[in-house]
């Protein structure tokens, strides 16, 4: 009977082992650099996009992927003009409509005002005008919004965020056409524009965790024996629901500071009941548009050729004239 265990097997098998090891090790290493040595604030979550998708927000299915976090749709607009000429300024305009009244779960629990994000992404040559090249008309519209791009070879794509949702539920965008003239990589055409716009915190982390912007549901079956109030090591309070299961077992649900209970002591609930009520108002939707980079001489030939066929049309009209009056003249001969 053969060995299963051969010096072959046995050395990729270490090597396997070694390898599982080294992935660990640059995965703690990673963790605890980023988000223990530099950690990144909570307010700037289209940043959160940015580090997870670094070379585009919006996945091959079309899908931009700040829905990944917001996950309830809410609609969002975007009005582009319908084609510009080369190396001019025009605006796009971002709409991100909701109820200014409603107000949200901040992370401590607390009831806020919504704030707004919003991406733009652009075709390939187009970038936010420079300042010098913005009217003053329009620098009032667009006010104090800061425009940050997505990375720094990827200034055609914006995003811009978190900003206070009762000023900015539109977003002015002043952008910059290409010119063909002197990047020989764009051509004249139409162009797709993609626009994502969110209101509101989301209701998932980029780590997966539930955020307190969320339903919270019983991860069992059986009866609420007690729900005690906790503080929690960042100082907010927190619940703590146990369930006694059938088989006697005490299940604790955490539900953190925010969502607002609508279960009590003595209640009786199944898996994936609700314990607290759904506190987000707000969520997230994209649209897609187009745009046409027009060549002015383009439009100078149409122009020629639309007065060309409106002379002609003059001209017939005035050579049937004729004929009628030569028809008539030989018919009083």
């Amino acid at each position: 009977m053969r060995n299963a265990c051969t010096p072959a097997r046995l050395t990729r098998i270490a090597k396997a082992m070694v390898n599982s090891l080294l992935i660990a090790i640059a995965t703690l290493t990673f963790f605890f650099t980023s988000d223990l040595a530099l950690p990144q604030t909570a307010a700037a979550y289209p940043f959160w996009a940015q580090a997870a998708y670094p070379e585009t927000p919006r996945e091959p299915t079309g899908r931009i992927v700040c829905a990944n976090c917001h996950l309830a749709a809410k609609p969002t607009e975007v009005e582009v003009p319908q084609s510009v000429l080369p190396d001019t300024v025009f605006k796009a305009i971002v709409k991100i409509p909701y109820d200014t009244s409603a107000q949200q779960v901040g992370a401590d629990g607390s009831k806020v005002g919504l704030n707004v994000g919003a991406v733009l992404m652009l075709p390939q040559g187009f970038k936010i005008a420079p300042e010098d090249r913005i009217s003053e008309e329009l620098k009032e519209e667009v006010g104090d919004v800061y425009f940050q791009p997505y990375g720094e070879e990827k200034d055609n794509i914006v995003i811009v965020g978190p900003l206070p949702g009762e000023q900015y539920q539109e977003i002015v965008f002043p952008v910059l056409s290409p010119n063909p003239a002197t990047d020989k990589s764009i051509h004249f055409g139409k162009y797709s524009v993609h626009v994502g716009g969110n209101r509101g915190r989301g209701q998932v982390y980029p780590t997966g965790e539930k955020s307190n912007n969320n339903i919270y549901n019983a991860s069992a079956a059986g009866t609420i024996s007690k729900i005690a109030k906790e503080e929690g090591e960042d100082g907010n309070v927190k619940y703590v629901v146990s369930i006694k299961t059938e088989a006697g077992e005490v299940v604790n649900d955490t539900v953190p500071a925010g969502p607002d209970l609508i279960v009590s002591e003595g209640q009786t609930v199944a898996s994936g009941d609700a314990l607290t009520v759904n506190p987000n108002v707000g969520g997230f939707g994209q649209k897609d548009a187009e745009i046409v980079l027009q060549d002015s001489s383009r439009v100078s030939w149409l122009v020629a050729f639309i007065c060309l066929v409106m002379l002609a049309q003059v001209m017939l009209v005035l050579k049937k004239k004729q004929v009628e009056k030569v028809q008539a003249a030989e018919m009083n001969f």
